[in-house]
């Protein structure tokens, strides 16, 4: 199992409903899931950047999520995370 956070800075809310609604699907298709996702946090230390919602998601391997990442096919529901507004995506590992 391997790990990613993702982290945004919602622009655009009518699109990331619309990612929202096939996002899941698009992780599936590579084994991801969504761990947890939230718009509250609590900064442990130092003065990190914070996002408005931030994700973990989970990949059964580093080869799963880059395939998910990279997939032609769904390229459009990661479009529609970017038009949501401004997003990184760590993969842990």
């Amino acid at each position: 199992m391997i790990y990613a956070i993702a982290k945004m800075s919602v622009k655009n809310p009518e699109a990331l409903a619309q990612y929202r609604d096939v996002a899941g699907a698009a992780l599936e298709k590579h084994g991801g899931k969504v761990a947890t996702a939230t718009g509250e946090f609590t900064a442990l230390e130092g003065e990190p950047e914070m996002p408005n919602m931030a994700a973990l998601l989970s990949f059964p391997d580093k080869e799963a999520a880059m395939a998910w990442i990279n997939d032609p096919d769904i390229a459009d529901v990661h479009d529609l995370r970017r038009r949501g507004g401004e997003s990184s995506i760590l993969l842990l590992g």
